[in-house]
């Protein structure tokens, strides 16, 4: 059995060294709804003291000998809840979220997300989930998405390979998740549910989901109809919610995480920046291609029918546009080039970049090498604490 092991953190406390609490302008902990968001930055001290002020209880022997060094661990409601220890998330990608990337993002110490409906029936899911746990003894998740389809899916059926599976927690994402939900939690099986708005976040706060993913304007995929960047929709959920938020759209960076915690979230969901990683299961053209393009290098497609995504600009995404605005234009006129099928084939497995749809968020413009899952988590939470230093120290 090829299962890499390692002796992280199992629940997450503070680490070996003092914790530096993070304070807001009135000196209150920075927080979601001055609640869950005590975040504890792990900072080795030359005297070994192990308090913390914003953790009630010492770091355990098996929290101080995890393969992190104490300076790069942030503990949050997030990590506690989930038992991971980075408050970082590569959400569920169709077509991208195979054990390959999601084994290795738990190695990392991040909350991976396999991709239910990349697996052609709920059999084939179960057998993806064991060939993870193959991989990684560290925990992971699965992905449910639930949109309209041409061709029905057996989405009881994925729902209870799941369960029986005995994954500990899942990603719902797309139409009301109620059903789903229900039978989840009845099992045990934690949920996070994405939204891109708040009223949607409210809804699924309200059928009992763990944690709330909320993606702003910047995300590669669907990002809703109203165009609210993450700056303002971040805040605008955790003022509103009573569970923990997960930051999601325009994150590829240390300063990305530093400000979605800033903002109140818990966490941050990353998808484009994972695909520019070693383990990811695509071409290598895709991932250079991430790394080339700017910021400006996405487009929104499907606007005129009500369902826009937003995807990486080439010579399809292009011609989506020209059709879409024709008058009278419907959704068949590009299916052709839209095809889910042509772009996982020709462009994520074929290296074809110009000859199918593929999905990539703004943060792009962020993305500079490719590199393995240990070394884009591990970079990114070593930067956001040197980020957070640099603003505790603004204040003198």
């Amino acid at each position: 059995m090829n299962r890499r092991r390692r002796q992280g953190r199992r629940s997450v406390g503070v680490g070996r060294g003092v914790a530096r609490t993070l304070t807001g302008t009135h000196g209150a902990t920075l927080n979601s709804k001055s609640i869950r968001n005590r975040i504890s930055l792990s900072a080795r001290q030359p005297d070994g003291d192990t308090r913390s002020p914003c953790d009630s209880r010492t770091a355990t022997a098996e929290e101080r000998s995890g393969p992190w060094p104490a300076s790069l661990m942030i503990s949050t409601p997030f990590t506690e809840l989930f038992g991971v220890d980075h408050p970082i998330v590569c959400g569920g990608m169709t077509g991208v979220g195979t054990a390959e990337l999601i084994s290795a993002v738990a190695e990392a110490g991040a909350l991976g997300f396999l991709t239910a409906l990349t697996q052609p029936t709920p059999e084939a899911l179960a057998r993806e989930i064991a060939r993870c746990r193959e991989m990684t003894d560290r925990p992971f998740g699965v992905n449910l998405t639930v949109l309209p389809t041409l061709k029905p899916v057996p989405y009881a059926e994925y729902r209870a390979a799941i369960i029986e599976s005995g994954i500990p927690v899942v990603e719902t994402a797309g139409s009301n998740p109620a059903e789903h939900v229900a039978d989840f939690k009845a099992a045990g099986v934690k949920v996070i549910h994405k939204a891109v708005a708040v009223r949607h976040a409210l809804k699924a706060q309200s059928l009992g989901v763990d944690a709330v993913s909320i993606d702003g304007f910047e995300c590669a995929g669907h990002p809703g109809e109203e165009d609210i960047p993450g700056l303002v929709l971040i805040p605008a959920a955790v003022r509103r919610l009573d569970i923990p938020v997960i930051a999601s759209g325009g994150i590829a960076t240390g300063s990305g995480l530093a400000a979605a915690l800033a903002l109140g979230a818990c966490a941050v969901n990353m998808g484009t920046r994972f695909v520019a990683s070693a383990e990811a299961p695509v071409h290598q053209n895709v991932k250079d291609q991430i790394v080339a393009n700017d910021e400006r290098a996405t487009q929104l497609v499907f606007r005129e029918f009500g369902n826009t995504g937003r995807v990486a600009r080439n010579a399809i995404s292009e011609e989506i546009v020209v059709r879409s605005k024709r008058p009278g234009a419907a959704f068949e006129d590009v299916a052709d080039l839209a095809s889910g099928v042509r772009g996982r084939t020709r462009v994520l497995e074929q290296g074809h970049m110009d000859d199918g749809l593929w999905w990539a968020g703004q943060a792009q413009g962020l993305i500079e090498s490719v590199a393995t899952c240990e070394e884009i988590v591990s970079g990114i939470v070593a930067d956001a604490e040197k980020a957070i230093g640099r603003l505790a120290d603004l204040r003198g």
